[in-house]
């Protein structure tokens, strides 16, 4: 059990590590709510999709419902609703105005998208570790590039409503059109870990312009 959490918790180490290496200022506090943020969101994505029948049938509408609506949908609705709800927390924790940067939701969207996937990873990988293995590497890309779109998509919730609702729907196409290639007949595996990984240079890119930018008050961490 413990290799099987460490394996589902590779990506997470690896992303600490950059963070400490490129001196990101992230505190550890933070750091590991917004991984909690992603068993959360899993929790939410849950509920929802018990709310919404489902169907038996295999036909390619049915198939691209479940795909792109009770899944791609619901799990990124899921981050979405945790993620207002940890900004929220912060901004009123201080109560007074907290300057939430790009970076920053970026950031905490990344780690609530790996959190999610490390609770994913490690019951699939609870019959076999070589699934653990297989999706520490595969399916946790996805997870945290939608996750920091949706955690940009928060932060522009009120303000850019337009731009928040593209960051948000790009996650969920991109969530989807990975898992439709991953169950495609005929589609090389290559290619969604391709795409995993390509969707991940954006919100990197953010984080890397913002190493040096603070979640502050007065030059100060909130955490």
């Amino acid at each position: 059990m413990i290799l099987l959490i460490l394996i589902s918790a590779l990506p997470v180490l690896l992303v600490y590590i950059w963070f400490r290496l490129s001196k990101f200022s992230i505190s550890l506090p933070w750091f590991l709510l917004s991984l909690l943020g992603g068993a959360a969101a899993l929790t939410v994505a849950a509920l929802i999709q018990s709310l919404v029948p489902g169907s038996d049938k295999t036909t390619l509408w049915v198939v691209l419902y479940t795909i792109f609506i009770r899944i791609a949908l619901f799990e990124e609705a899921g981050r979405f609703i945790v993620l207002l709800f940890i900004f929220g927390f912060i901004r009123r924790l201080k109560k007074e105005n907290v300057l939430l940067t790009s970076a920053y939701c970026a950031a905490t969207g990344l780690l609530t998208g790996l959190g999610f996937a490390v609770i994913e990873t490690a019951s699939y990988g609870a019959a076999d570790m070589s699934i653990a293995l297989l999706r520490a590497f595969t399916a946790a890309p996805i997870h945290g590039a939608c996750g920091s779109r949706v955690g940009l998509a928060a932060l522009k919730c009120t303000r850019a409503p337009v731009r928040c609702a593209a960051w948000f729907f790009s996650a969920v196409i991109i969530h989807g059109a990975y898992n439709f290639l991953l169950v495609s007949p005929g589609t090389s595996r290559i290619l969604p870990i391709l795409i995993a990984f390509a969707m991940l240079v954006s919100p990197v890119r953010i984080i890397r312009n913002g190493l040096n930018e603070s979640l502050h008050l007065e030059g100060r961490n909130i955490l």
